[in-house]
C-alpha cells in the first residue's frame, strides 16, 4: 500500500512470532538454566525488528507486546500482523484488544506453513549468530544476548526478500507432491 508519488507508507506489515529460546542440549552434563519467550515483530519494509522477552507465552503477554508495537509504530499507519494460529492469539482478551485498536489487523498463517512468515528467517539468524554454541548461565544472561542481537540488527536493518516467485514455489510443491505419491503408491 505504497503511494508511488510520495514513497510514504500508509500501512505497515509486521510478521510476528514468539519462540521459546534456551540453550541446546549438547552433552550428558547439560544444565538448563531457563528459557525465555521472545516476541518479535519484523517490519517488512525496513527490516527493523521490535522484540521483547517475556517469561511465558500467554494472551496477556501478547497483549503487552502489541501495546509495545503500538507505541513504536506511527499512529497514521495501519498495522497488518501475520501470525500463527496459537490459541493465545485468538483468546478473548486479544479479540477485545483488536476491537479497541482497529488499525491492527491479524492475518493467520495456515497450519504447517510457518515458512510463510518472514520473521522465521530472523529467528534463524538470531539462533545462528547469537544463541547457538552460546553459554548462558541464567535467563537474565540469555535475554541480554537476545536484546544485544536485536540492537545490533536494528542499527543497520535490511528487509528480507523472497528469492522465488509464487509460481516457482507452487511448481516445487507440485514436484514434491508427485514424488511423494509415486514413492508411497497412492493413487
Amino acid at each position: 500500500m505504497r503511494n508511488r508519488r510520495s514513497r510514504r507508507w500508509n500501512a505497515l506489515s509486521l510478521f510476528c512470532r514468539w519462540t521459546s529460546v534456551g540453550p541446546e542440549r549438547r552433552t550428558h552434563d547439560y544444565v538448563r538454566h531457563g528459557t525465555t519467550d521472545l516476541f518479535a515483530a519484523l517490519n517488512v519494509a525496513t527490516g527493523n525488528v521490535i522484540g521483547k522477552c517475556y517469561a511465558q507465552h500467554r494472551a496477556k503477554d501478547l497483549r503487552a507486546f502489541l501495546r509495545e508495537v503500538e507505541k513504536q509504530v506511527p499512529k497514521e499507519l495501519e498495522v497488518h500482523v501475520v501470525i500463527d494460529n496459537l490459541s493465545a492469539h485468538k483468546a478473548p482478551t486479544i479479540k477485545r484488544w483488536l476491537v479497541q485498536n482497529p488499525r491492527f489487523h491479524f492475518h493467520f498463517t495456515p497450519t504447517h506453513a510457518s515458512w510463510l512468515n518472514l520473521v522465521e528467517r530472523f529467528f534463524g539468524l538470531l539462533t545462528e549468530h547469537a544463541l547457538r554454541r552460546g553459554s548462558h548461565t541464567s535467563t537474565h544472561q540469555l535475554r541480554g544476548a537476545i536484546h544485544e542481537y536485536l540492537d545490533a540488527h536494528n542499527e543497520t536493518p535490511k528487509p528480507f526478500k523472497w528469492t522465488k516467485t509464487a509460481d516457482e514455489i507452487l511448481e516445487s510443491i507440485a514436484r514434491f507432491a508427485t514424488r511423494t505419491v509415486v514413492a508411497h503408491g497412492v493413487s
